[in-house]
């Protein structure tokens, strides 16, 4: 029998390495047990980090003392910042990285990782003991070394229980392509009061960059300044930066994907597991999306020096020859050579009701659940998870009290809260919108935000911690500057001019004049008196930081006060007679949920899977129809 262990980590995906680093780092004996040591944190489907509401969750990874974002930094292709043409709190990172060096790094940090034992092997059981009436986990029981005993055991299994992948009407059991499915534990598992459902994901073929006619498709190119992830980065991505190309489908696309869903195994009703809502196979899309004659597809490299590309925006599990057929039909894709057709998994998922914020399970003790199996999709949502019951539980081993993040205080904080509290009935992806803080919890804050859990947690090193206080400290110094500063218009009325403004006709403080959108701290700068500051040594991130602080103060005072008004209308009650069809305001999603669960009050229609804070507000604002003005107290006038 192997010997035993603090923690034992199931499953080397996204949310196992995280775990496990974390647990290991913490100090407690930790054990990973993973299908193929060769596929650790491997880039299942397309080969990037972050994105909308993603890019933050790996922020705060990072802040919290996570490594996604290093991985990611130094793995990168081509780094952009999404939605700059908007505000700050809608800014979101995202990088191209490539593939086979992702899992390499992580590969190379957690086995240089003291007190991190890693094996290849396959879980077939957990060993469950009753003690007082409560389920325990006490180790796993795997396929070559039998039972190995654990205090504490963390599964993050993926899509690898009871996993069936699909291409057309070709069905093969497997956790991915080309390896083995788990398909016992689910059973044994839900025999002890654990409540298991089937979702269903997919990826895109993959073709040869050679046979892609690059000419007539639109680049995609990278933010030219470059970009990081990580706050301890200092230096850019050690890889040489590579373009995205962009072409799209067509209606003779459409007629091949149509004339062939009925070997569909989606829309034969082969497959069982709900798809993700955001992320929908091609022909979901050309079914759903039935008037659109074009979609768009990404073309994406998955490597630095090799000819693989993702072809992003075609999911699929029809049979190879229609995907082939379909493809050629897409302009610049007429002699593309298709290297591995796309597929669908279908695969069990836990009921995250039944787990604490800490991801602890309510149903068997000592037992965490972390990723995918909790019903979300995505690499960044796996890995805060991984992270989070890595940490939470190291800490009960040491005596530390679990890490529960609130909804003000990360993007990591909502999702849990949303698993937890709500459950899922689809795969579960993080949104800006998601979020009641947002504007608070913005990209480049997240250190200044998750600065003292750091401290507790203690996975960050002093000098990271020492350097984060600096910087803030000199963030506040220097907004507290501008707040005090005057500038006269033989100051500044050159630059306004320059910037397309309004001169100004008297002096005014600093800090107004940054609440002009076309004023910008870094450009200001030189046309100001910073006596108390050696301009040299503020960096672009500090100036940044300071800038969006002043800027976004009065929103954010203003989104704390709408947060308070809405933790006291979750009793108001909704009228039976609201037509939620009416309300625009609301998503597709929003008004197809509410419409089937029909909520009494606010609070319960808050509590439905998929509904958003602005989803409860439109309601709110649609029921002024209904409701005589002053006899919802606190709501008239808001």
């Amino acid at each position: 029998m192997e010997r035993s262990r603090d923690i034992i980590v199931i499953g080397g995906g996204h949310a196992g390495c995280e775990a496990a680093l974390a647990a290991a780092s913490l100090g407690v004996n930790t054990l990973l047990i993973t299908t193929d040591i060769t596929k650790l944190g491997v880039m299942s489907c397309n080969p990037s980090i972050g994105g909308i509401g993603k890019g933050q969750i790996v922020r705060e990874i990072d802040a919290l003392g996570g490594f996604t974002a290093q991985c990611t930094d130094l793995t990168t292709l081509q780094f952009r910042m999404l939605n700059r043409s908007k505000g700050a709190a809608m800014h979101s990172p995202r990088a191209q990285c490539d593939r086979d060096l992702f899992s390499l790094t992580w590969r190379r940090k957690l086995e240089g990782a003291p007190n991190l034992a890693i094996i290849q092997d396959t879980i077939e059981e957990l060993l469950l003991e009753e003690h007082e009436g409560k389920t325990l986990c006490v180790g796993v029981r795997s396929k070559l070394r039998g039972d190995i005993v654990a205090q504490r055991v963390i599964l993050t299994a993926g899509t690898f229980l009871n996993g069936l992948i699909h291409v057309g009407m070709y069905h093969t059991p497997g956790g991915r392509i080309d390896e083995s499915a788990v398909p016992r534990l689910t059973a044994q598992l839900v025999a002890h009061g654990v409540k298991a459902a089937r979702f269903k994901t997919g990826t895109s073929p993959r073709i040869d960059l050679r046979t892609i006619d690059l000419d007539v498709c639109r680049i995609q190119a990278g933010d030219i300044e470059g970009g990081h992830f990580s706050y301890s980065t200092t230096c850019p991505s050690p890889l040489p930066q590579r373009p995205c190309y962009i072409t799209e489908t067509n209606p003779e696309t459409h007629a091949i994907l149509r004339a062939n869903l009925n070997r569909s195994p989606l829309f034969q009703h082969v497959i069982q597991g709900r798809g993700p809502r955001y992320c929908p196979s091609i022909e979901d899309k050309i079914h759903i999306f039935a008037d659109k004659g074009s979609h768009p597809i990404f073309l994406e490299p998955e490597n630095s020096e090799g000819n693989t590309v993702y072809i992003n925006g075609f999911s699929t599990s029809l049979p190879y020859d229609v995907q082939e057929e379909g493809l050629h039909s897409i302009r610049g894709l007429e002699e593309a050579h298709i290297i591995r057709p796309g597929y669908a998994i279908e695969y069990d998922y836990f009921d995250p009701l039944q787990l604490e914020h800490s991801l602890a399970s309510k149903v068997i003790g000592g037992l965490y659940i972390a990723g995918q199996l909790n019903g979300t999709t995505g690499y960044e949502e796996a890995a805060a998870q991984g992270l989070l019951a890595g940490i939470n539980a190291a800490h009960t081993l040491l005596g530390r009290t679990p890490i529960v993040l609130r909804r003000s205080e990360a993007y990591i904080g909502v999702m849990i809260d949303d698993l937890v509290t709500k459950g899922v009935d689809e795969p579960y992806r993080m949104f800006t919108s998601r979020a009641e803080h947002r504007l608070s919890l913005r990209e480049d804050n997240a250190d200044e935000r998750l600065y003292q859990l750091s401290l507790a947690i203690g996975l960050r090193s002093k000098e990271a911690l020492e350097k984060t206080a600096t910087k803030y400290e000199t963030v506040t110094a220097l907004a507290h500057y501008l707040t005090q500063l005057s500038l006269t218009p033989e100051m500044v009325n050159e630059y306004l001019l320059a910037q397309g403004g309004t001169p100004l006709p008297q002096a005014i403080k600093a800090h107004k004049l940054l609440l002009r959108p076309e004023v910008k701290l870094a450009s200001l700068l030189p046309h100001i008196p910073t006596t108390a500051f050696d301009k040299s040594t503020l960096s672009a991130e500090i100036v940044h930081s300071a800038e969006t602080r002043i800027k976004y103060a009065s929103y954010i005072e203003k989104e704390e006060q709408e947060s308070e008004q809405t933790l006291k209308i979750d009793t108001i009650h909704i009228p039976d007679t609201l037509d939620y069809t009416t309300l625009e305001s609301i998503s597709i999603e929003g008004r197809q949920k509410l419409r089937q669960h029909r909520p009494k009050t606010l609070g319960e229609a808050k509590q439905i899977p998929g509904i958003k804070p602005s989803d409860l507000k439109a309601i709110l604002i649609a029921m002024r129809s209904f409701v005589p003005r002053g006899t919802v107290e606190g709501t008239e006038d808001k």
